[in-house]
């Protein structure tokens, strides 16, 4: 899962970025607004962590922004405590939730957490498909009830695959998602870790689709 964090503060944004990261997250930092927009309708997030206090343009009017542009990847905007009316702006403007600093880092991946897996039209925590089941707080994996040990990449992989379950994901998709857009894997790490998946869940768990990419459960 791949995380926009835009604070202009860089050390809050490092802190933010360290929290997501712990978390199995992959995070890109942004400090200014008008930078933020422009990543956010050119490149794919599963979610945006937005401070409203931002230089060059302001966080309610990269929401706007974002929203008149149809970008519908769900938002998560941070105010002060006492900035209610910030945050009655920010929700209109189109923006899914808020959260007021200071804030701890559980409360963080929780709504997070909360956002992607509505946006993805999950209620629970708990990811199934099949025997498969993948619990995206704890980080556990079972396989027909019994546990399993995943490297964090194959979490990862697992993960994005789980939460868009039904879709072919294209092997670019996977690169961006599971190693972030700056990074440059070898040419077949996506299928490497689809393949020591495919020993520990099973190899019927993650369909091939010749040329397109990979999906659990059917399309």
């Amino acid at each position: 899962m791949r995380i926009l964090v835009v604070e202009d503060e860089t050390q809050i944004a490092r802190n933010i970025a360290e929290i997501l990261d712990a978390a199995g997250y992959v995070t890109e930092l942004c400090h200014d607004g008008e930078a933020a927009w422009f990543k956010a309708e050119t490149d794919s997030f599963d979610a945006i962590v937005l401070d409203l206090g931002l230089p060059k343009l302001d966080g309610l009017s990269v929401v706007r922004k974002l929203r008149e542009g149809s970008v519908p990847t769900p938002i998560l905007i941070l105010t002060s405590r006492a900035a209610w009316a910030e945050r009655v702006e920010g929700i209109d403007a189109g923006a899914d939730d808020y959260l007021p600093k200071p804030f701890q880092g559980e409360e963080l991946l929780a709504r997070v957490g909360a956002l992607i897996r509505r946006t993805a039209g999950h209620l629970t925590p708990q990811l199934t498909a099949g025997g498969l089941t993948i619990d995206t707080r704890r980080k556990t994996v079972t396989v027909n009830g019994t546990s399993v040990a995943l490297s964090p990449l194959e979490f990862r992989l697992l993960r994005y695959l789980l939460h868009h379950q039904g879709r072919i994901v294209s092997q670019g998709e996977l690169v961006d998602h599971v190693y972030g857009g700056d990074r440059d894997p070898d040419s077949n790490s996506i299928e490497v870790l689809i393949a020591r998946l495919r020993r520990k869940v099973g190899a019927d768990a993650i369909v091939t689709r010749r040329g397109h990419g990979y999906v659990v459960g059917e399309p």
